[in-house]
């Protein structure tokens, strides 16, 4: 970085987001091709994909696409592995199954556990040993949620989930810090996405969540998206085990 660029200049790198075939995936990618960035995108629906690769390529970025499925990890670990070095990891992909302890069944605790942790985990895990092997000073933003930082009814597993991001963050930031390696999260609110569509059409639930939050209003994917950049760039290059909320106020309380 010169002194006449910008800190949040993205420009020569590279950025894998998974998830990135819709919601805050697609953002997180539009964000960083805006910045400067190319582009792998990772999900399992190439069509989508596609889409969302020639939005990145009519800025005049390069983008990849990798159809697969995050919890095939050895799927993930070779395209990590063949494909163009990573300087920014943003580990989007994620699911919910919202209900009551009492019902949780064996099959929905894996399904969440499966992507949101461990899929996570071994995603950032392949990132960070191709970082490691060619000395790249990267970042790895691993998205949270504000329910990674308190608790909520019906969201047992993915609060489990997220708590557990948190911590891996953290572990992985003082691992991996004097490599030049930074590690955080960003822990957003109910955001307005193909994943929270149903919940938040349900009048009830919605004024529940609008209590909560002190600025009054759902979040967008563009609320989500300058935290993105910033955590990717080198504006935030003394920030590393840290999470940055973007919550309206919600963890305030």
């Amino acid at each position: 970085m010169t002194d006449t660029a910008s800190p949040f200049d993205l420009t020569g790198k590279t950025a894998l987001v998974t998830g990135a075939s819709k919601g805050l995936g697609a953002g997180c990618v539009m964000a960083l091709a805006k910045a400067g960035a190319d582009v792998i995108l990772m999900a399992r629906n190439a069509e989508s994909l596609e889409v969302v690769a020639a939005d990145v390529q009519s800025l005049g970025r390069t983008a990849h696409v990798v159809a697969c499925d995050v919890t095939d990890t050895a799927a993930i670990q070779a395209a990590i592995s063949n494909g163009p070095p990573v300087h920014i990891l943003v580990n989007n992909a994620g699911t919910n199954i919202p209900e009551p302890l009492k019902d949780v069944t064996e099959e929905h605790f894996d399904t969440i556990m499966n992507i949101n942790v461990r899929a996570a985990f071994f995603v950032a895990q392949a990132v960070a040993a191709r970082m490691l092997k060619e000395k790249i000073k990267g970042s790895i933003i691993n998205m949270s949620s504000q329910m990674g930082h308190i608790g909520a009814a019906n969201r047992t597993v993915y609060c489990t989930s997220k708590h557990a991001i948190e911590g891996l963050t953290k572990a992985m930031a003082v691992e991996l810090g004097p490599n030049g390696i930074r590690i955080n999260t960003v822990a957003p609110t109910f955001i307005e996405t193909p994943l929270t569509k149903p919940f938040l059409s349900d009048a009830t639930f919605m004024d529940s969540v609008l209590k909560q939050i002190p600025l009054g209003h759902i979040g967008q994917i563009e609320d989500v998206m300058g935290a993105i950049v910033y955590l990717a760039s080198p504006a935030a290059r003394m920030v590393t085990g840290s999470c940055l909320k973007v919550d309206g106020g919600w963890t305030a309380h």
